[in-house]
């Protein structure tokens, strides 16, 4: 069983910064592709970023692009998110998500995994 745990959430001030971690249990870390989405009260669950496992190539939802950076460290089994200039609609739960050979990164049912969440709040 792949088991994925997030932490680094909490309490920010509208143009601030987090970094988010994805730990996973599995030797084939880096074989799988990962990624992140996020669920605000209300609203269903959408894409932020993910990272192929084959190239690395990443990809952004347009709503963060230049402000959030996603990585892996294939050594340590972890993904992050960097988030700078943080914005209150931001404001959500954010889960890390794996799966292997995905070729639609932003599409959460193409995932395998999923961790429990992390919440990130942003006062404005």
């Amino acid at each position: 069983q792949v088991q994925l745990v997030e932490s680094g959430g909490g309490l920010v001030q509208a143009g601030g910064s987090l970094r988010l971690s994805c730990a996973a249990s599995v030797r084939s870390f880096s074989s799988l592709s990962m990624g992140w989405f996020r669920q605000a009260p209300g609203k269903e669950r959408e894409f932020v970023a993910a990272v192929s496992w084959h190239d690395g190539r990443t990809f952004y939802a347009d709503s963060v692009k230049g402000r959030f950076t996603i990585s892996r460290d294939n050594a340590k089994r972890t993904m992050y998110l960097q988030m700078d200039s943080l914005k209150a609609e931001d404001t959500a739960v954010y889960y890390c998500a794996a799966g292997p050979g995905l070729s639609d990164y932003a599409t959460s049912r193409n995932y395998d995994y999923w961790g429990q969440g992390t919440q990130v709040t942003v006062s404005s």
